[in-house]
């Protein structure tokens, strides 16, 4: 397990710091890139629609494990 990694985004102009675990990091790299999207950009939606009690990193990690669980689901579904 590794320890959160503190990194800097920025969403909608203004800057903020993130502390996400590297394999978090990664997930969430992998999935920006296959969306066509930069880390800001994918991070700004994640932002705008996550509950306002939610901490954004909170928000990313059920967002990659969101997306997880549906390729799981997709595959379970398709019988691979």
């Amino acid at each position: 397990m590794s320890r959160p990694a503190k990194r800097s985004l920025t969403l909608d102009g203004h800057r903020t710091s993130v502390s996400l675990e590297d394999a978090f990091w990664q997930a969430f790299r992998e999935i920006a890139e296959e969306r066509g999207l930069g880390l800001n950009a994918l991070a700004a939606r994640i932002d705008h629609q996550r509950d306002p009690q939610t901490g954004l990193a909170t928000a990313i990690r059920l967002f990659v494990l969101a997306e997880y669980r549906r390729r799981l689901e997709d595959q379970r579904s398709s019988g691979s």
